[in-house]
């Protein structure tokens, strides 16, 4: 794979980074087949391009955005895209008083609320009638005193849903969604009977809590979706019958924390290059660059791997550097100066706010170069 990102970017001065076309869209197809029917939110912070954004949508199984950010959503919005969800709590007061007061913004978009202090924040606003919100519902799975998953929403059970959906409705919200995020199932590779067991514990816990809390708020208002899922729990959520629509976005690139899963094996659609710059010493050479760790964490599952040459292996006492990254092995001994060196990212999207564009690739040519979030000038966190 990696000698048709040479070829295709033979003129490219890197670093520089890259999305295989044909990987892309065979990961957005497995995708689609694992997600059981469901529509496919496409999660834009793993994606952080509106070119791909919209090459995602395009394909049937893909449906609406699901945003990180108020003026990500504005601006999505502005650019032509339709049913963005912000599914982090905001308290960006401005670009919230701005969108209360943009009525046809306002109805392409739907906020995440999960206390009565964000309600209470959007009821202050000027002109809130209208302002659409989804409840964000805990999905960790909890065994006495142990929490396993991610520290979201303080909501868990049906009662408390209940009370804020009620709440949101008193304020003059509209409450169209819920939203349950498996982190714990969709995030964590299956490294071992262990972590398998906990998952399969964590999903049929899940499956029963989240159903009690979607029949309970359905009683007090009319739910246009409820989301759940990520890409590594698709096929895993999408049979529930109490979710309407799933979520993913890292699984359309296939970074490498995808690469643990029982499941399903994404294609690796996304990769960095960097140039080589030194020879320190036999065996060695030293490429630009590199120092990109992904969030979560610390440790080297959150680093970037070095992809497409045999025996090429990071330096363990320097890892990746702020502006240099050594690396070693048998493999580096064919290297010149200026040789691109291929780099997987751990995540997805972070990869782009590294680089203003992506070149987008398919077999042995370069199809066309696209902007990121960055290269467009924007940054919403």
């Amino acid at each position: 794979m990696t000698l048709h990102w040479d070829r295709a970017t033979a003129t490219v001065q890197p670093p520089f980074a890259v999305v295989d076309l044909d990987a892309f869209d065979a990961n957005a197809a497995d995708l689609v087949r694992r997600a059981s029917g469901k529509p496919i939110r496409v999660a834009s912070k793993s994606v952080r391009c509106r070119a791909l954004l919209s090459r995602a949508l395009s394909r049937p199984g893909f449906s609406g955005v699901m945003a990180y950010a108020v003026p990500e959503a504005r601006w999505l919005v502005a650019s032509g895209f339709e049913d963005v969800f912000v599914a982090y709590p905001s308290v960006d007061r401005p670009a919230l008083a701005d969108l209360a007061a943009d009525p046809a913004q306002a109805a392409q978009v739907t906020l995440t609320v999960d206390s009565l202090e964000h309600v209470e924040l959007l009821a202050a606003l000027v002109r809130p009638h209208g302002l659409r919100v989804a409840l964000d519902v805990d999905a960790s799975l909890r065994l006495g005193r142990l929490h396993l998953g991610v520290r979201r929403s303080p909501l868990r059970e049906p009662a408390d849903a209940v009370a804020l959906a009620r709440a949101a409705a008193a304020a003059g919200l509209s409450v169209v969604g819920l939203m349950f995020y498996d982190a714990q199932i969709a995030g964590l590779p299956d490294s071992s009977p262990a972590v398998r067991m906990v998952k399969k514990r964590s999903s049929d816990s899940l499956a029963r809590r989240r159903g009690e809390v979607v029949r309970a708020v359905r009683e007090v208002t009319e739910l246009e979706f409820v989301n759940g899922g990520g890409t590594g729990s698709l096929h895993v959520t999408g049979p529930d019958p109490a979710v309407t629509e799933l979520a993913a976005g890292s699984g359309l690139y296939g970074p490498t924390l995808f690469d643990g899963y029982d499941d399903f094996t994404p294609q690796p659609a996304a990769a960095f290059a960097l140039p080589v710059v030194r020879h320190p010493g036999p065996g060695f050479v030293t490429a630009f660059g590199g120092g990109y760790v992904a969030s979560g964490p610390p440790g080297w599952s959150r680093v970037p791997s070095p992809f497409g040459r045999a025996e090429v292996r990071l330096v363990r006492s320097e890892g990746v550097g702020e502006v240099q990254t050594p690396l070693q092995g048998n493999g580096v001994r064919s290297l010149g100066l200026g040789d691109k060196v291929w780099f997987r990212y751990a995540k997805a999207g972070e990869m782009c706010e590294r680089f203003d564009a992506l070149h987008l690739v398919s077999g042995d040519r370069l199809v066309e170069t696209v902007p990121t979030y960055r290269g467009e000038g924007k940054n919403f966190g």
